[in-house]
């Protein structure tokens, strides 16, 4: 069969608080994040945001111990997911692709090459495909297999887009569910709060991003497998930026909730299967102290699903599949039929079109951060100009 691999692919996470700007730096450096018309803005903006968040993100990060924890538990997950497939009879090496930290994806892939990987399963660790995460991954796999052809010859691949559908994932996720609310006085009466990063709802309307209906589905199956009469609203948490989100923003769900009269609470992180700083900062801190002040006085979270057991055998199985069945290329995933526009997804047009709105938008963006910096410094054109 030929030696086989598995590369998990993952955002990563600045382990110490000294990589907290570099890390902001690669993130806000990739056009699948902020999407500018002009690439040679990319990264005078990645360093200007890089710079004005490196603060905040630190004492962020300071919060949960000064570092992520994504790349410990991405390991244990490879550890776990590998001694699965071995005990499935398929020897196999799993490997780890990080998109802005390390290990970083192009060190994974030239490890790969090195082992002498003849079969490669991709694996994002997304459930559900986006543009922004996914799709930036699976774009800088295509550019290194571009850039290096003889991987073309060596390495047979196959690519997993989603796998929020997988009935062992559901499951899995229905049982920490259900643990949880089996600890409230009356599970019952509890409401169920899946809580998803977000995106600009650009993506969706105008790149044809699947991610905001990946989400509401996987939501459904869960809430079907758990098979319980509570009620439930999803949400979207992570915006950045002026621009438009998805909506509704888990802060205003939250501030609703509590208005309604919801005192006991169970967050559910819908699109992380791994601890991080926006479960164990953003919602075990911030959303928390958001809700209890809101009203919600039993605010309680899932925990993400790290090497649950259930979980880690879907990925396994998710895996042999993979590797028996007939191959989705990287290019097949990068240039579908269906109308999901990468990066660079549009060009340039004047009048009141589409595109045109889009691009207004984003200048508008740059727009608001030049502002915001030139007040902060004290210095730039509206100074000069005596306007400020």
């Amino acid at each position: 069969m030929g030696r086989f691999g598995v590369l998990l692919l993952n955002l990563g996470g600045p382990e110490q608080l000294g990589d907290v700007r570099p890390f902001l730096f690669n993130l806000f450096s990739d056009p699948e994040i902020i999407r500018l018309p002009f690439p040679w803005l990319q990264g005078p903006l990645a360093w200007l945001i890089s710079t004005l968040r490196a603060q905040k993100s630190q004492e962020n990060y300071r919060q949960i111990g000064g570092g992520s924890p994504l790349r410990r538990i991405t390991e244990e997950q490879a550890k776990a997911l590998e001694e699965c497939l071995s005990r499935k009879g398929t020897d196999a090496k799993v490997y780890i692709g990080m998109r802005y930290w390390h290990p970083f994806t192009e060190e994974a892939i030239a490890t790969i090459k090195r082992d002498g990987v003849e079969k490669l399963v991709i694996l994002p660790l997304y459930p559900q495909f986006s543009i922004s995460t996914s799709g930036s991954s699976f774009r800088l796999l295509e550019q290194i297999w571009k850039d290096d052809p003889s991987l073309e010859r060596q390495i047979e691949h196959t690519v997993v887009p989603s796998w929020y559908n997988r009935p062992g994932y559901v499951r899995a996720m229905a049982q920490l569910i259900a643990q949880q609310l089996n600890q409230f006085e009356e599970p019952d009466r509890v409401h169920l709060f899946f809580s998803a990063h977000g995106v600009p709802i650009s993506y969706v309307e105008e790149a044809g991003d699947p991610y905001q209906q990946e989400i509401e589905d996987c939501t459904a199956l869960i809430v079907q497998q758990l098979n319980r009469p509570n009620p439930h609203t999803l949400a979207y948490q992570s915006r950045v930026g002026p621009v438009e989100w998805l909506k509704p923003y888990t802060e205003d769900a939250l501030e609703e909730l509590g208005a309604q009269g919801v005192k006991d609470l169970l967050v559910v992180p819908i699109s992380f299967v791994s601890e991080h700083i926006e479960t164990l900062q953003e919602i075990d801190i911030e959303y928390r102290e958001l809700a209890e002040h809101a009203g919600i006085s039993n605010f309680r979270r899932v925990p993400a699903l790290n090497t649950h057991s259930g979980f880690i055998d879907d990925l396994a199985n998710l895996a042999i599949e993979s590797l028996e069945s007939p191959s989705l290329q990287l290019s097949e995933v990068m240039h579908p039929k269906k109308n999901v526009k990468m990066y660079p997804q549009e060009r340039w047009e004047w009048g009141m079109t589409t595109a045109a709105e889009v691009w207004n938008g984003r200048l508008a963006m740059i727009g608001f951060i030049a502002l915001i910096v030139e007040l902060i410094s004290g210095q730039g054109l509206l100074h000069y100009v005596g306007l400020l």
